[in-house]
């Protein structure tokens, strides 16, 4: 029985088999291969010269080549290159096989691709017919228009009003050219800091100046605190006892106790230019008040449970609510209507807190199961959400200069996100068992202040504290910083509003 090279199909001089693939080969062939590729020329796997074990066999007598001529090296020669031309054609063939099969299922591939695509195509343009149907209100979930209620009790003459109306294009670019002219303004301002403001060492000597008794405050998701944009002096609380208040620092006494709810205040808010303050209660009620008339002059119904979050656009007309429902709702203050109500239903989560973004055309809303959401207000879309807390989110925060989104959670730690990059730069773990109820920067800024089992204030970019104030004998439920932060006011579940200052 002959045997034959499976690289080169001869009757090998020298014959040996390999215990990897059990074919016969050329000794001097496979430890050629050997020594290039380390691998059996069969099937690839590991091999090396001790492995090969001869196979001995009776050779035919071949006669000696000529010892006086040059004929041998030539022969010599000759026998190596051919060598290399059975190594080389033996890869070739390997090659071939293993592209033949490659473009098998290239082809296989790009058959499979252009179903696909196609029946995307198709899907694509239905969709597209389907939006232009179905525009402005695409892809939201809309709340039907509720009919209005008559107001009762001590509130007659307030017009209580949950109409949903929509939002015109008047309207759309009544908004976008606020944000336009807020946007100029803030590259105008650029990255200088204010002459009058406080500087860190000075911040760092601030210490309590004056405490208050004030109604009962209840720790809420929205800060129960909030000072007058046009008169710092004038400060503006909530509480459990119902009522909302209106401080005067500077003649430490208070100026208004409206009175109109009936649960617990959980969010208030000044207007920047007007005698009015907003307030919003677990009674599911938004309520509009007159600081001169101390009475109530409208009650917006804009949600079916316990409103959670209130926010006041930068063009002083429209407010931003969140509620228990799930849903977040935009009401124009001038009339009392509301202009639209959105939810996530893929989320299908109650929300905690809302916060418009400084030039107004997003905001922020955060959830019960701790999740950031930021929404487009002119298309009413969830454009981008934040995940990272563990716990409900109990308050967020936008940064004056717009780039900065800070958020706190019951899992007592403080996140920074950046909104151009969409990601957490930066993470304040704070105490074990902390709470975190408020959190609000300076209007330049500079400083970020956290409000919940103490207060702490922390100086941006570098983030490192530079205050701590342990004074509240209960939770913090809201802090703010005065103009150019000359002085920080809070306020807490010990029914006590406290100023700090040099």
């Amino acid at each position: 029985m002959s045997l034959f090279c499976a690289i080169s199909n001869e009757v090998p001089e020298h014959p040996c088999v390999s215990p990897v693939s059990n074919q016969v080969f050329e000794r001097r062939l496979i430890e050629k291969y050997i020594v290039e590729n380390g691998t059996d020329p069969m099937n690839g796997q590991p091999l090396s010269e001790e492995q090969l074990i001869d196979i001995k066999v009776s050779h035919p007598i071949r006669p000696k080549a000529p010892s006086a001529t040059s004929i041998p090296a030539i022969l010599k020669s000759l026998q190596d290159e051919w060598d290399a031309v059975m190594l080389h054609s033996f890869t070739l063939r390997q090659q071939l096989q293993t592209t033949r099969q490659e473009l098998s299922h290239a082809l296989y591939q790009h058959d499979a691709a252009c179903r696909v695509i196609a029946r995307l195509t198709k899907e694509v343009t239905a969709a597209r017919e389907a939006l232009a149907t179905l525009k402005p209100q695409a892809g939201l979930v809309v709340a039907q228009a509720i009919s209005a209620q008559p107001s009762a009790g001590g509130a007659a003459d307030a017009m209580e009003v949950s109409e949903q109306v929509g939002m015109t294009m008047d309207i759309i670019q009544k908004l976008q050219d606020k944000a336009t002219v807020l946007t100029t303004e803030r590259k105008k301002r650029g990255k200088t800091v204010p002459e009058e403001l406080v500087r860190s060492e000075d911040l760092g000597k601030y210490r309590q100046v004056a405490t208050h008794a004030v109604s009962c405050l209840f720790p809420c998701f929205k800060p129960s605190l909030h000072l007058c944009p046009a008169d710092t002096n004038k400060v503006l609380t909530g509480g459990a006892d119902k009522n909302v208040v209106v401080f005067d620092k500077k003649e430490e006494q208070i100026v208004a106790t409206l009175k109109g709810h009936t649960k617990k205040v959980t969010s208030v808010i000044f207007h920047p230019s007007q005698s009015v303050v907003f307030s919003a209660s677990p009674d599911s009620t938004i309520r509009v008040w007159s600081v001169t008339g101390g009475n109530c002059v409208q009650v917006i119904r804009a949600h079916e449970a316990g409103v959670t979050g209130l926010s006041l656009h930068a063009t002083g007309d429209y407010l931003l609510s969140s509620s228990e429902d799930q849903y977040w709702a935009f009401s124009d203050i001038q009339t009392g209507r509301v202009l639209t109500k959105v939810t996530d239903e893929a989320a299908g989560c109650a929300l905690t807190c809302a916060q418009f973004h400084p030039d107004g055309l997003i905001f922020g809303t955060g959830t019960a199961d701790s999740q950031i959401k930021i929404w487009d207000l002119k298309e009413r879309t969830n454009v981008a959400n934040f995940p990272g807390h563990t716990g409900p989110v109990t308050s967020i925060a936008f940064s004056e200069n717009g780039y900065y989104l800070a958020t706190g959670a019951q899992d007592s730690s403080v996140k920074l996100w950046d909104l151009r990059k969409l990601k957490n730069f930066k993470t304040i773990t704070l105490d074990n068992n902390y709470e975190v109820k408020s959190l609000v920067f300076d209007q330049s800024g500079t400083y970020l202040a956290v409000g919940g089992t103490d207060i702490r204030v922390y100086i941006c970019k570098q983030w490192s504290e530079v205050l701590n104030f342990t004074e509240h004998t209960g939770v913090v439920t809201g802090v703010a910083f005065g103009e150019h932060a000359q002085f920080l006011t809070s306020t807490g579940m010990d029914r006590s509003l406290k100023f700090y200052s040099l």
